[in-house]
């Protein structure tokens, strides 16, 4: 089934393994304004040697669009209902953006569901004087969706990146629910509960417990420093890409895969010993 019906939303999920699959089930988790679609670069390699399960979070691509729900906690509580229908107790958890933090909460409120994370360019960790921009561009989500966030998505880019990214996601923007726009951006950064400024970014996020693998476009090198000192597992690495964009996983998929797979190979030996 390529859907789940899971209490107040419908999930859109994909679901790919090899004939025998080796290690924890993958996780993948797209970001604000995206869909699962965003892994079809690395589903083929990664598949290859695990399952790979890939949905929509609600709101986002072909999953159905609830009035409300939309703060990273209640997509990651989805997701747990996701894993109990398809029977899955535990995951290599990767989130990219907002999945970023979707995934970190799934680490932290729901620990023995998660073997590892991966996550890329994190939208958890912004300083103070970043998120005192946030509150006008909440205001123009709650107006103007659309606009808002396709004028937000500019800084997605290099002068490197190419125009077919660009085109790609304006498209998924523009098939995003206005509703999960307009509360996904901010239930990351504002109200009770919110993990995505500092310093309820460290409180929350020291509580993970599990490797983490965090790839930081070159934007953010200052980011990858800061979580480096949050880290309780020896395993965990945040580490900066040069050049790369705000989806530097689809910019340089062969890049990333060869990183991933080589952390996912060092923990699987760690997990055996």
């Amino acid at each position: 089934m390529a859907f789940a019906d899971l209490a107040q939303v419908r999930l859109f999920y994909t679901d790919d393994a090899p004939a025998s699959p080796a290690g924890d089930p993958l996780l993948l988790v797209h970001g604000y304004g995206a869909d699962s679609a965003d892994w079809s670069f690395h589903i083929p390699d990664l598949a290859s040697r695990r399952r790979v399960i890939a949905p929509d979070l609600r709101g986002h691509g072909y999953s159905s669009a609830p009035e409300t729900g939309y703060r990273p906690q209640d997509m990651a509580d989805d997701l747990v209902r996701l894993l109990d229908r398809l029977g899955v107790e535990r995951v290599v958890a990767f989130g990219h953006s907002l999945g970023a933090l979707v995934v970190s909460a799934l680490a932290v409120e729901h620990p023995g569901r998660v073997r590892a994370l991966v996550c890329v360019d994190p939208g958890y960790g912004q300083p103070v004087e970043v998120a005192a921009l946030f509150p006008a561009m909440y205001e123009g989500l709650r107006t103007d969706p659309y606009a808002t966030a396709l004028a937000n998505d500019a800084w997605c880019y290099t002068p490197a990146s190419p125009a077919w990214l660009r085109e790609w996601h304006r498209r998924k923007i523009l098939g995003t629910a206005p509703q999960a726009l307009a509360q996904a951006f901010p239930g990351m950064y504002e109200g009770e509960g919110q993990f995505g400024v500092r310093p309820a970014s460290e409180a929350y996020l020291a509580r993970r417990d599990r490797p983490v693998l965090s790839c930081w476009s070159a934007a953010q090198a200052g980011s990858a420093a800061w979580e480096n000192g949050l880290f309780k597992h020896p395993a965990s690495q945040a580490e900066v890409w040069p050049g790369g964009g705000h989806r530097l996983h689809a910019e340089r998929p062969a890049e990333f895969l060869l990183v991933v797979n080589a952390w996912l190979g060092e923990i699987d030996k760690e997990m055996s010993a």
